[in-house]
């Protein structure tokens, strides 16, 4: 892509949307489809745990680049400060080095507070520009978003990331029909009538669309909001609203796993905003990632772990009246058997659409189940997990202590 920007000063993007729009999907495709661009990339994270900085930088990134974490607050407030100092850190001896910053927000994240930082920050505003807002829509779910009840005080973040935003990118196209699509669009139109849409489906769009367009107009914002620059304002959250990180190294066992996220789902769906993972399962050497809004669930595995990298289990889900203790204790039940009952070449019976069968164990741990067996007849099944729901002894079994 062409990309211009002055010699004295470094844009900036700020990347925003609420939870589970598309942002970190939308940062990826830029990263492969840059065509040379040298990004620095600054991600906020609402929880303690980061999920999407290991997905980010599985993707193509110069030695010249960094990607720099910003965790356990929500970088328009308690970790502004903190802003100010990673754009000085970046910029120390390297400012010919990389072409823009792109700031990923937090979907909780008000971004006029961010914006606010190149203006009223001296050395910031010295040695950068804000270029654009872009904010990231979820077609399927922005009505909701923007109707949710909050409590007094607090703001709508879904209502200030549209109005503040330059380019919106209106994503999910594909969950909607044309005539909910184009009620969105006419609802984005009211509420921000000069910002350009596009629709897409995975955030994919021209990254030229988006970045070094000179698209934040300060004199547009003020007429919208006269107190935009004043640094008392406070931001108010909705409290209402947890963030529950765990992380753990013990392997988890994908059958309970899937347990886990269809109960998760089903019980907790209307009330999860936003739900992701990273998990070391039994059996696999991929790493299993998922990721979620409300009922809307996909995943896969995906990029191996590295032979030097600790695998361990990571997982956030931010949502409304969540019971966070039983949360973690159902979380729990999804360790993967750290001993199985059966040996290899041990007869079991195993439970069949015929009912309890006769078969000789051949293995552990084949993709992630605990047993792979095989019948009398010469058909191979598969235990998921260590129960006699699934597999059990005979008079000849012996047993197995560790496997």
């Amino acid at each position: 892509m062409s990309f211009k920007r002055s010699r004295e000063k470094l844009p900036v993007t700020i990347l925003t949307g609420f939870l589970g729009a598309g942002k970190t999907t939308l940062l990826n495709y830029i990263l492969e489809n840059r065509q040379g661009l040298k990004a620095a990339i600054i991600e906020n994270e609402f929880g303690a745990v980061s999920i999407d900085d290991a997905l980010i930088k599985d993707r193509k990134v110069t030695s010249s680049e960094e990607i720099v974490e910003m965790m356990t607050g929500c970088i328009c407030c308690t970790v502004r400060q903190d802003l100010v100092a990673t754009i000085k850190k970046l910029l120390q001896g390297r400012r010919d080095a990389i072409d823009c910053i792109i700031i990923e927000t937090t979907g909780l994240a008000d971004p006029a507070p961010v914006a606010q930082t190149f203006f009223v920050e001296p050395d910031i505003a010295e040695s950068c520009t804000l270029d654009a807002i872009v904010t990231v829509v979820d077609a399927k779910h922005i009505v909701g978003q923007l109707d949710a009840v909050r409590p007094e005080g607090a703001e709508n973040e879904a209502e200030e990331q549209i109005a503040f935003a330059d380019r919106i990118v209106l994503n999910k196209t594909d969950l909607v029909t044309p005539a909910e699509l184009s009620a969105v669009t006419e609802r984005i139109k009211q509420m921000n009538p000069v910002a350009q849409i596009f629709p897409t489906t995975k955030s994919q769009i021209d990254p030229a669309q988006l970045l070094g367009i000179g698209g934040f107009s300060l004199e547009r914002v003020m007429q919208m909001d006269a107190e935009f620059l004043d640094t008392d304002a406070v931001h108010v959250h909705d409290t209402t609203i947890k963030s529950l990180s765990i992380v753990t190294p013990d392997p988890v066992n994908v059958f309970r796993l899937e347990q886990f996220i269809s109960s998760l789902v089903r019980v907790h769906g209307k009330d999860l905003l936003r739900y992701k993972g990273v998990f070391n399962v039994k059996g696999f050497e991929e790493r299993y990632v998922f990721q979620g809004v409300h009922m809307l669930f996909t995943g896969t595995f995906m990029t191996p772990w590295k032979p030097t990298e600790k695998r361990v289990n990571k997982f956030v889900f931010i949502g409304r009246n969540l019971d966070v203790e039983q949360l973690q204790l159902e979380f729990a039940e999804c360790r993967a058997e750290t001993s199985l009952r059966f040996a290899q070449g041990s007869t079991v019976f195993c439970n069949v659409a015929e009912g309890f069968t006769e078969g000789k164990v051949l293995g552990h741990w084949d993709e992630g189940n605990a047993y792979r067996v095989l019948l009398q007849d010469g058909t191979e099944v598969w235990a998921p997990i260590d129960t006699n729901d699934f597999i059990r002894a005979t008079k000849d079994s012996p047993l197995e202590s560790d496997a």
